[in-house]
């Protein structure tokens, strides 16, 4: 999977901005069971967003997250409080219900406008 850069990764922010969390880690931490529910979910939603429950502290949620990126071969979007967003573009263009900008929108897209 390509890394996302910046500007997608804002948009997938504003996306999920209106999505309930799909998974929640709890006291146990990462287990197969919270991996696979995480793969299910990014199968089926592409975006979703992934609640920490027992974990407060900053440096735990952080190697969580590097772990769920790792072992769900997904990028994390953003991480806001107890909860990070996690994107995995779905392999089959039919079933894809994301579509992420190939590029900026803004001045530079205008100038090109303009320009023709």
């Amino acid at each position: 999977m390509e890394k996302l850069k910046g500007f997608q990764k804002q948009y997938l922010r504003g996306i999920a901005h209106g999505l309930k969390p799909y998974v929640f880690v709890g006291q146990k931490g990462i287990t197969e069971s919270l991996l696979k529910s995480v793969d299910e979910a990014l199968d089926r939603h592409e975006l979703i967003k992934v609640r920490f429950i027992d974990f407060k502290e900053r440096d735990m949620k952080k190697e969580i997250t590097a772990e769920i990126e790792k072992a769900a071969v997904c990028e994390l979007v953003g991480a806001i409080g107890h909860v990070a967003i996690f994107f995995r573009q779905q392999k089959d263009p039919e079933k894809r219900a994301v579509i992420v900008p190939n590029e900026k929108k803004g001045s530079s897209a205008k100038l090109k406008n303009l320009n023709k």
